[in-house]
């Protein structure tokens, strides 16, 4: 007599769904979720993505306040270093933080935002308060209205539910709001070129 097969053993918290089941819904983005994992609470902007309003200019705000504190302890190179290396760490915790989520890009991820005002502001070294004032908002127009090039960039790698490839969609998390920095930092150049 052969013995009763045993039950499966549950899935994990924020398991992704096998290729070709069914989709899973979506988890929603809590402070429980952004301490079950380390990704998750950077790709959050430790809580600044859980901001009920805006998540992306909460994002963006806390981005620009903790960037004023580092420029205060680190030099221009090490500044640079952090910046430089929030790019491939915003890669992993924001593809890891979507496929837990089961979204793609989901809002309450703002690392990209936090990335990109980092860039911003780091290549526009040094810059007074005004300069910062207007590369914020420059860049929260870019990332929120999508224009031109940066619509290109968020539309470049699309997302198919049957058979998610998060990596992909973590990068794609960031890829317009790197564009978005770049057409900031480029209407910044040309009023200074031409009117400053």
């Amino acid at each position: 007599m052969s013995a009763a097969p045993s039950s499966p053993p549950e899935a994990p918290a924020f398991s992704a769904a096998p290729a070709g089941a069914v989709p899973l819904p979506p988890v929603r983005p809590t402070w429980a979720f952004l301490r079950a994992h380390p990704a998750h609470a950077i790709a959050l902007g430790f809580g600044a993505g859980l901001s009920r309003v805006a998540p992306g200019t909460a994002g963006t705000l806390w981005g620009w306040a903790v960037f004023v504190v580092l420029a205060h302890v680190l030099s221009p190179f090490a500044l640079g270093v952090v910046t430089l290396a929030a790019w491939p760490v915003g890669w992993w915790a924001c593809t890891v933080a979507a496929r837990n989520l089961r979204i793609p890009d989901p809002g309450a991820v703002v690392w990209d935002e936090i990335a990109a005002i980092w860039l911003v502001l780091w290549l526009l070294l040094p810059a007074g308060l005004l300069a910062q004032i207007v590369a914020f908002l420059l860049f929260r127009l870019f990332d929120a209205a999508k224009p031109g090039p940066v619509g290109w960039a968020d539309r470049l790698i699309p997302h198919d539910p049957a058979a998610p490839r998060w990596a992909l969609s973590g990068l794609g998390i960031l890829l317009d709001d790197l564009v978005a920095a770049f057409c900031t930092l480029l209407v910044i150049a040309l009023a200074r070129a031409f009117f400053w």
